[in-house]
């Protein structure tokens, strides 16, 4: 089955065409960071009109370079929830056009949902830009046909060997989003904890802008922590019961240790703080910033971990899922919970003794998505669409999709 998936939630435009839910024929995104990067953050008028510029020729693209034609596609998939809401409508009309126009069946898919399906997508290191011209904005292709290692077919029974295998427990990590989904089986998903404020990339994104660092605040924050002292700046971890999370706190903390630092008053303004730190200083508030960040993530998820005791794997997902450290601590904090659960067996009675079994003959894997496919891609969405169908989701009504700026993905 080929899905044709189309993306423009935010400030990517982006189409790609996926076989069975994990082998990427055409990878197609152009990226608005280049216009963005200017103000210092997204624009939603501007990004609409962006997408309106290009989404046809994405499309063409996506089609091309998957070497197939509107009568090789078998359905196409649209983000229509969340998201901003101009550039959402951008993605629906043209996928609700095209649906009507080549007599496909359309499936509406939630965003936060292909981002966790980004890690059964199958990929290589193939990944180039292309000429500049065509769009005159930076566009990414992948045009990978190599054997999926999730192999796959048209049941859900197939064999996945090398994708997450259920329960899972799933951290969705991005500008908008900070959540830890539990799903039991596929296209299933609970939300057990959520941010109360910010998103963790929404804090990457604003204390870059106050270190003088450029947009997007992530990568411009780990570049920057490479040369910093992480333990130079100690920042607390706000007090959040369960597993929910705040960072709009952690964003205050940073500034008021840069007043201190530069010695002003906490009525400066903190666009003109960049001006009076030093680049060293810089490198020692981005490290411990993201240390502080990760740290506050890792904590959450081994937390999780202990109320889910039956997950069979961690699954992290979402633009801030590229960031180096976070990928390497969430890794060792999952080592560590196994080491803890056999340290702590003997206080947990008869239900310990079996985890204690379960440890002992089994390592539970972590997924990270391509570095490439952590942001947002038309993969990700065909990916998701193919698993929807799969769980007997029906098409929606092309003449009547409507878009949906904030909603759960537990609707």
């Amino acid at each position: 089955m080929k899905i044709l998936g189309i993306e423009t939630s935010c400030d990517e435009t982006a189409a790609a065409v996926v076989e069975n839910g994990v082998k990427i024929l055409s990878n197609v995104v152009v990226s608005q960071i280049d216009i963005f990067a200017e103000y210092g953050g997204v624009i939603p008028e501007i990004a609409a009109r962006s997408h309106l510029e290009v989404i046809l020729p994405v499309i063409d693209k996506a089609l091309s370079d998957a070497k197939c034609s509107w009568g090789d596609i078998d359905a196409i998939a649209v983000t229509h929830a969340p998201g901003l809401l101009g550039s959402l409508l951008i993605g629906t009309l043209t996928a609700r056009t095209l649906a009507i126009l080549h007599n496909k069946p359309l499936y509406a898919v939630h965003h936060l949902k292909s981002h966790v399906y980004a890690n059964w997508l199958n990929i290589d290191d193939d990944i180039h830009t292309c000429s500049r011209v065509a769009f005159d904005r930076p566009v990414v292709t992948s045009d990978q046909r190599l054997p999926s290692p999730c192999q796959t077919s048209d049941s859900l029974e197939a064999s996945v060997h090398h994708c997450p295998p259920f329960p899972i427990l799933a951290l969705v990590v991005s500008g908008g989003h900070t959540q830890i989904l539990y799903m039991p089986a596929h296209n299933q998903f609970e939300i057990v904890g959520t941010t109360q404020d910010d998103a963790v990339g929404e804090c990457f994104d604003k204390v870059a802008k106050i270190l003088g660092l450029p947009y997007p605040g992530g990568p411009a924050i780990a570049k920057a922590a490479i040369k910093g002292n992480a333990s130079k700046c100690k920042l607390p971890h706000p007090k959040v019961k369960g597993l929910d999370f705040s960072f709009s706190g952690l964003k205050t903390a940073v500034l008021r240790a840069i007043q201190k630092e530069t010695k002003v008053l906490i009525s400066y303004p903190s666009h003109k703080l960049k001006e009076l730190l030093t680049p060293r200083q810089v490198a020692d508030f981005a490290a411990s910033f993201q240390k502080t960040a990760v740290d506050i993530l890792r904590e959450k998820m081994e937390l999780a971990l202990k109320q889910y005791p039956n997950v069979q794997a961690l699954v992290v997902a979402g633009g801030v899922s590229a960031n180096a450290l976070l990928r390497e601590e969430m890794k060792k904090a999952f080592l560590k919970e196994l080491e803890n659960w056999q340290r702590e067996d003997k206080h947990l009675g008869s239900m310990a003794t079996k985890m204690e079994d379960k440890v002992q003959t089994k390592s539970l894997p972590v997924f990270f998505p391509a570095i490439q496919f952590s942001g947002d891609n038309g993969a990700m969405v065909g990916a998701a669409c193919y698993f929807e169908i799969q769980s007997g989701v029906k098409p929606t009504n092309p003449y009547t999709l409507n878009i949906y700026p904030r909603i759960s993905v537990e609707n």
